[in-house]
């Protein structure tokens, strides 16, 4: 697990090593073990090269430099990631004539590439993003995996192309000018995280999952190679003998590869199906008690500490937990936001983070639960959006002039209610979508915003890649896949952890394992308002019923009591205080009424508020009075 960074510049009058320092330096929280540069020069004398690297040493410690190179010195390669089949791919790979001078999977992407050349993408099973230089043809070769575990950042202008694992690399570059991408902006408000390929920089896009770039003669070309099986109906084919033995044969698997390391390690454990399932299987292949984290708040109702003791002591791991407060935000906030180069769209990257910091003391990898529910249908919206066509034959005076103003007028007790009905409501999937976890419908983000994006629409949805023909369910979850996991929960993850140098290990991330639930009939992953069928079916004979039966919980901070209290002022300053970059976006009387209804009880606009907070927080870091 590293950072990585470069660049191809036209402008041969800069300092590429005092470049490629800033950059690696920028991220060296990602890679505290080594450092390593490479930079060249193209034959025709038009183009500086440069590579930078930051290590954190997983595997084969005492190797794995880089950049690293073939023995014909004409690949150059670095690379952020784990590959859990290298060790199967290094054999092939010498039977196919290659040979190896280290035990660690670089060098094995390296010459993957050079017998694969551009394909050597579908051999890789892990998570990553890397860049190749072949100097031979002069191109930069870019990837990242199938499900955007692993983050890459590209800026392309003014003959200038750089690449890194967080925008605050690129930003060493002096050629790059950015400014606010108001578009950005104006989707923000809507999801709540800024959707791919933008950010929140004008000129900085991600690359996306599932993708590889090609630079060449100054051209950038993009490829798709990987999208989840979701994107299209379910073919009928013959089901296993007994799928839910597969299912667990298979997940058992994906949790053995990612146990392979030379460093210690253990597992976040919140209490839910997820991670103790993770604890589970780990439990079975480790010799020596599992090093297990757990995060809680000193509010009860909001603490799951109690569920993941009960699932530490079943499996004798070595526990260790950590107590969350407010004042935590107020602390660490700001950090966080320099951290991820984007406003903190989730409150629970703070515990996450703090977390992350505890565990580093013990271990430098966990395996987590993360991306469960999007594969697996584990969300209360993927039972509310299957009633989305049975609600809109409904007459619209019933639903417009009667059921939707009793639900508003409920008390925000019953938000998840509010919400489905809200949603349900909506009949264009290209917002309805965004909106089950979203901050605003278009007509609040009309209301709210006093600017208009640059664009002819106000409508700026990201209009995702979901066939039309595919049924509700695997839509929805085609969504999740390609938006809301990797542009904010799997942007969470990688940044949370790695702000503190720690790995992440993602078991349920695994495109074998997604592939194998895809083939299955939508039953297993949702009958009834039961979600995650297939697992809980699997998990019977190793964890308790309580924690098979529970709701999903989520893991849930009390932003929405502390705005109300501790965090009343601090929230107030930052949003109409005279020192406020972002006032200027909105319509003050509706901020306003916004602000009271939430502080007074009377709605609970906590997720709004915090993305409003955020933003401006953001602003404060990257631009100061230019927000």
């Amino acid at each position: 697990m590293c950072g990585i960074a470069g660049f191809v510049v036209s402008d041969r009058s800069s300092d590429p090593g005092a470049t490629l320092r800033r950059m690696a330096d920028s991220i060296a929280h990602r890679g505290p073990d080594d450092e390593g540069f490479f930079q060249a020069v193209t034959r025709s004398n038009s183009h500086l090269i440069g590579l930078a690297h930051r290590r954190l040493s997983i595997i084969d410690l005492d190797a794995g430099h880089q950049p690293m190179s073939d023995t014909s010195g004409t690949l150059h390669v670095v690379y952020n990631g784990e590959i859990y089949n290298f060790r199967e791919l290094r054999a092939d790979l010498i039977e196919r004539g290659h040979h190896f001078s280290t035990s660690c999977d670089t060098e094995v992407i390296l010459y993957a590439f050079k017998e694969y050349g551009e394909a050597c993408v579908d051999h890789l099973n892990g998570m990553f993003a890397f860049a190749i230089w072949d100097a031979n043809d002069e191109v930069l070769f870019l990837a990242r995996d199938r499900f955007g575990t692993k983050p890459l950042f590209i800026y392309q202008a003014n003959g200038t192309l750089a690449f890194g694992s967080e925008i605050k690399a690129l930003l060493q570059v002096h050629e790059i000018h950015t400014e606010v991408d108001m578009l950005a902006v104006w989707d923000y408000l809507a999801y709540r995280y800024t959707p791919g390929p933008r950010t929140l920089f004008s000129n900085i896009y991600k690359l996306s999952p599932g993708t590889f770039a090609v630079w060449q003669n100054g051209q950038l070309k993009k490829n798709r190679y990987y999208s989840p099986p979701d994107k299209l109906p379910r073919i009928d084919t013959m089901l296993p003998e007994d799928p839910v033995r597969a299912f667990t044969e298979q997940l058992d698997q994906a949790v053995k590869a990612r146990m392979v390391s030379d460093v210690a390690y253990g597992a976040f454990l919140s209490g839910g199906i997820d991670s103790s399932a993770i604890v589970a299987l780990m439990s079975r292949h480790s010799t020596s008690p599992v090093k297990t984290f757990s995060v809680g708040f000193r509010e009860q109702k909001y603490s799951e500490l109690n569920h993941a003791r009960v699932i530490a002591d079943q499996f004798g791991t070595d526990h260790h937990e950590l107590l969350v407060s407010e004042q935590d935000v107020i602390d660490q906030l700001p950090k966080l936001v320099r951290f991820r180069d984007a406003p903190v769209s989730e409150p629970s990257d703070i515990p996450i983070y703090l977390l992350s910091v505890n565990a580093a003391n013990k271990v430098k990898m966990v395996l987590t639960g993360e991306g469960s529910d999007e594969l697996l249908a584990g969300y209360p919206k993927h039972v509310f959006e299957r009633y989305v066509s049975s609600y809109q034959k409904l007459p619209v005076v019933l639903r417009q002039g009667l059921l939707e103003p009793l639900v508003d007028a409920l008390p925000y007790r019953f938000s998840r209610v509010k919400t489905a009905v809200r949603n349900l409501g909506l009949s264009e999937a290209e917002e309805r979508l965004p909106r089950w976890f979203g901050a605003l419908s278009d007509r609040e983000r009309t209301d709210l915003v006093a600017f208009r994006p640059p664009t002819a629409h106000n409508t700026t949805y990201v209009q995702f890649d979901a066939h039309a023909e595919n049924v509700t369910l695997r839509r929805i979850l085609y969504f999740d896949q390609t938006s809301w996991l990797p542009d904010n929960l799997l942007e969470r993850g990688d940044r949370m952890t790695m702000a503190a140098s720690l790995e992440a290990r993602m078991p349920f991330m695994d495109h074998k394992l997604y592939a194998y639930i895809s083939s299955l009939p939508d039953r297993y992953r949702l009958r009834g308002r039961q979600t995650k069928w297939i697992l809980r079916q699997a998990m019977k004979h190793l964890l308790p019923a309580h924690i098979l039966k529970r709701p999903k919980v989520g893991f849930k901070v009390p932003v929405n009591k502390w705005f109300q209290g501790s965090l009343r002022g601090y929230l107030m300053d930052h949003l109409t205080g005279s020192d406020s970059k972002t006032a200027h976006y909105y319509r003050k009387n509706k901020l306003d009424d916004i602000l009271r209804d939430h502080v007074e009880g009377r709605h609970n606009h906590e997720k709004l508020l915090w993305s409003l907070l955020n933003l401006e927080l953001w602003h404060r870091q990257y631009f100061g009075t230019e927000g």
